[in-house]
C-alpha cells in the first residue's frame, strides 16, 4: 500500500511524504505506482522550474519526502493540484493508496 502523509502549518501545506508500493500489479506494470510517481515528480519538477528554493525533497525506491519552503499563489496552486489528483486516485484505488492528514 502507498501511504501519503500530508501536514499543514498555518493553513499552508508544508510537508508531504509518499511511501510504499501499491502492489496493484507486478513491478513494471503497476499503473497505480506509476500514476502516483508521475503526479508527484511532475509537480516537483514544475515547482523547481518556478523557484529552485521553494521545495526540498528526498527520493528513493518507494519513498518521497517533500518540504515546501516557500508559498505564493502559483506554488500553492500546484501543491493543491497534486494533492487533488492523489485524492482522486486514492478514491479510485482505495485498497492501494491511503492518505493521512
Amino acid at each position: 500500500m502507498i501511504t501519503i502523509t500530508i501536514k499543514k502549518k498555518d493553513d499552508k501545506y508544508h510537508y508531504i511524504r509518499v511511501e510504499g508500493h501499491a502492489d496493484y500489479a507486478d513491478e513494471g506494470y503497476d499503473i497505480v505506482c506509476a500514476s502516483v510517481s508521475c503526479i508527484c515528480i511532475t509537480t516537483i519538477n514544475a515547482l523547481i522550474s518556478i523557484d529552485e528554493e521553494c521545495v526540498v525533497y528526498t527520493e528513493d525506491d518507494g519513498f518521497l519526502e517533500v518540504g515546501i519552503m516557500k508559498h505564493d499563489a502559483v506554488i500553492d496552486k500546484l501543491i493543491e493540484n497534486m494533492l487533488n489528483l492523489l485524492e482522486q486516485l486514492a478514491d479510485d484505488y482505495r485498497d492501494f493508496i491511503k492518505i493521512l492528514r
